[in-house]
């Protein structure tokens, strides 16, 4: 029997149709300024605050979630949280009201919070951000690449080196710098999650760079899982289809096309970051053991090689 007053999110019964589960969002036309944020949204994307029911899978593990503040990172700092886990959240100074709201909930949740603000496209921030997460949680035992640029670009006429430069630094550049320093404090039992995207199978031609990087994580992950498999460390992906989060928002789709954002999908509508999060505690827990340089496609059913 199904309680009535169960929350919406990952405490109810598989068997709930997945196509309701979560309200079909139709955002109207919208802008913000890069980097955007969830609590000026419309509709506000659910990042778990209420939805996400923990179950202990991550007791005493120790996270750094890079683009925590917001989206798809949000609502698995959340999620961390509540399944037992201390969580480093990285994020730009300007996202700081989404932030706050994250590390409240990693707090309510009884865990140890460290918010870390800082640009990935600053070098010596980057160096420094595992060891610092490290140092403010006793140790790391996850790392979440998930910070992302996504910005459209009609053509590659009008695709500067400036954008690219900047789409390739802060997704798949800082995934190398993050990922190397994080193994110097990793043991048998860590593990290191990405977020890459459907846009690496199926690139849409107005975000050519994003897509681009996106591919790259997929084979980074798998190349990378190979090399520390024999140390225990194990290395995955997920790849999440369409989900309302700011970065949409932020020039990240054509305005005109947000009303009908992600209805496509087999599904027929576009996912809400919270559904994203059991994917990464999957793959970021023991319950994953045999699981390595596997990119977990969440896309609403759209097909993937």
């Amino acid at each position: 029997m199904t309680d009535a007053n169960a929350p919406q999110g990952e405490g109810q019964l598989a068997h709930d149709d997945p196509t309701t589960r979560h309200p079909k969002v139709s955002p109207p036309e919208q802008d913000q300024p890069e980097p955007g944020l969830d609590v000026r949204a419309e509709p506000t994307p659910d990042i778990g605050l209420d939805s996400y029911v923990g179950r202990d899978r991550l007791q005493g593990r120790r996270a750094l979630v890079t683009g925590g503040d917001s989206g798809i990172g949000a609502a698995v700092a959340i999620a961390f949280a509540r399944e037992g886990a201390d969580v480093a959240i990285a994020y730009l100074p300007a996202e700081e009201e989404d932030a706050r709201r994250v590390v409240d909930a990693i707090e309510q949740a009884g865990r140890t919070a460290v918010a870390l603000p800082g640009d990935l496209m600053d070098r010596h921030y980057r160096a420094r951000l595992v060891d610092a997460a490290a140092d403010g949680l006793g140790g790391l035992d996850i790392l979440v690449n998930n910070a992302g640029k996504q910005v459209i670009s009609e053509s590659l006429d009008e695709l500067t080196d400036e954008q690219i430069d900047e789409t390739f630094h802060v997704n798949i550049t800082s995934m190398f710098t993050l990922s190397r320093a994080a193994l110097k404090h990793m043991g048998p039992g860590s593990t290191i999650v990405n977020t890459t995207s459907i846009q690496a199978y199926e690139p849409s031609p107005n975000l050519l760079d994003y897509a681009s990087t996106k591919a790259a994580i997929n084979n980074f992950t798998k190349g990378l899982a190979q090399q520390v498999a024999s140390r225990g460390i194990r290395v995955n992906g997920v790849a999440p289809g369409p989900v309302w989060t700011v970065l949409q928002v932020t020039d990240g789709q054509p305005k005109e096309k947000l009303p009908k954002f992600g209805q496509n999908t087999p599904l027929g509508r576009a996912g809400q970051p919270v559904e994203m999060a059991p994917a990464y505690v999957f793959l970021a827990s023991g319950e994953s053991s045999y699981v390595n340089g596997e990119t977990l496609n969440a896309n609403g059913g759209t097909p993937t090689p």
